[in-house]
């Protein structure tokens, strides 16, 4: 029995590297995950790779997949509110006892290979292991795995997927993979492995380019959002949107998605394709189960995109970070909602493009209230507000360094300024304050 706690394994891997310093190697991962008897070997991999959309369309494969009657493992990151959520199976995250008992099997692998190295394994590539081991030892049908940053580098990538997925590209963490969606599309493409079917959403045809070029180049077959498969009709509907999506050869009629925005149908078009290659299913004759399909998606969540989690007024979290991410939102939430007017509560990380996440959202925001997460990494409430001045206008910005106090301004603004009760809250920014404001809102399921 051991005497390690839960807290004790968080405060290890906290001390470790953090996920936004990053060392362009697989050394240390492929030697961890070689003294593990590489795990991640052991079951298929449908891999994940774009700047938006990733987790949801993550979400969307496991719920089609489990639909299936398979059992799957999903890695995903960041997390809401546990690090817990990030290693799944069929679903539900790992338990403390288990997280702790499968950091401890590696712990003993952690410190030879810390030994060999100059650089110590970071936090992301102890928890990325963990996962692998996690499936293996289940053990799993199939895991999605959605990289951390990247592809190529991504430790991650020790993986073979025989399906690569790749979301729209577009530009995030451009300290580190610089501000070219091209050059960005190069490094992602590095998941698309020999053998592999590389399914790609919506892109510029200059990323078209690049990825078919690496599909080319290792003899993956590839196949396309727009050409191949794709959305075919959508209408908004009460709780969601009804869709008919193009798969890969057969259509799928009358399909509901509890989830809002367009953004979140391209998502379904690409989910519906991964599985359909990974499944072997590509004409009529071979089509998905319809039923399978439509209970797949009809289960889908997706915590923390556009989620609903208080009522009058409504109060709505979403985790955009970065302008393309922003402009989706913004569009979603002007189709699904009628709210007049529409409080922002935003909480942004310094590194991020925030006049543009900004830009994104001043056409359907009455009221900005700027505020700050718990990390080290958050821009300051001050230093935000005062960018908000120029993109708002001054009399339209608030300040309020404190999240619970910045979201108890967007519900009396909401209030207050809406007599017949239809104002809202958008909260956004970032993912930590997705989280942070989830937990204040609804507690947490730490």
């Amino acid at each position: 029995m051991t005497n390690t706690s839960y807290a004790d394994v968080s405060a290890k891997l906290q001390a470790r590297w953090p996920e936004s310093k990053i060392s362009p190697t697989l050394e240390r991962v492929q030697r961890l995950v070689e003294l593990l008897g590489d795990p991640q070997r052991t079951y298929p991999v449908i891999h994940l790779t774009g700047t938006n959309g990733k987790t949801s369309t993550a979400r969307m494969i496991d719920s089609l997949l489990r639909s299936a009657g398979l059992r799957t493992g999903r890695f995903t990151s960041p997390h809401l509110e546990t690090v817990r959520e990030r290693i799944t199976l069929d679903n539900e995250p790992i338990s403390e006892e288990r997280f702790v008992e499968v950091y401890e099997e590696l712990e003993p692998y952690l410190d030879l290979v810390d030994a060999e190295f100059d650089v110590p394994l970071s936090f992301f590539e102890v928890i990325t292991a963990m996962a692998f081991a996690v499936f293996a030892d289940a053990p799993v049908d199939v895991a999605v795995i959605e990289v951390g940053l990247g592809g190529t580098w991504d430790c991650t990538n020790v993986a073979d997927g025989v399906v690569a997925v790749v979301t729209p590209i577009d530009v995030d963490h451009s300290h580190l993979l610089g501000d070219d969606p091209v050059g960005i599309a190069g490094e992602k493409a590095g998941i698309i492995k020999s053998g592999a079917t590389a399914v790609t959403s919506q892109q510029t045809v200059e990323v078209f380019e690049v990825l078919m070029g690496r599909a080319a180049q290792v003899g993956a077959t590839i196949v396309r959002e727009g050409l191949e498969f794709g959305v075919l009709t959508r209408e908004v509907a009460v709780g969601g949107q009804l869709v008919r999506l193009r798969g890969l050869g057969a259509e799928y009629e009358d399909i509901f998605i509890p989830l809002h925005g367009e953004y979140q149908a391209h998502n379904a078009a690409t989910a519906l394709a991964a599985v359909e290659a990974f499944l072997g299913a590509g004409s009529q004759d071979d089509r998905i189960d319809i039923d399978l399909v439509r209970n797949g998606f009809n289960d889908v969540t997706s915590p923390g995109r556009l989620e609903v989690v208080r009522r009058s007024p409504t109060v709505i979290v979403d985790a955009a970070h970065n302008p393309h991410g922003a402009k989706a939102t913004a569009e979603a939430v002007s189709e699904a909602f009628a709210f007049a007017p529409l409080i922002g509560v935003v909480g942004v990380m310094r590194d991020k493009d925030v006049y543009g996440l900004l830009e994104a959202y001043e056409p359907i925001m009455e009221t900005i209230v700027c505020t700050q997460n718990s990390f080290d990494r958050s821009m300051s409430a001050r230093d935000l507000g005062e960018i908000a001045m120029e993109v708002f206008g001054d009399d339209r910005v608030l300040v309020a360094p404190r999240l619970d106090e910045a979201i108890s301004e967007g519900v009396r603004l909401a209030e207050e300024n809406s007599p017949m009760g239809s104002g809202g809250v958008l909260i956004t920014g970032s993912v930590i304050t997705a989280g942070e404001a989830r937990v204040l809102l609804k507690g947490s399921n730490r």
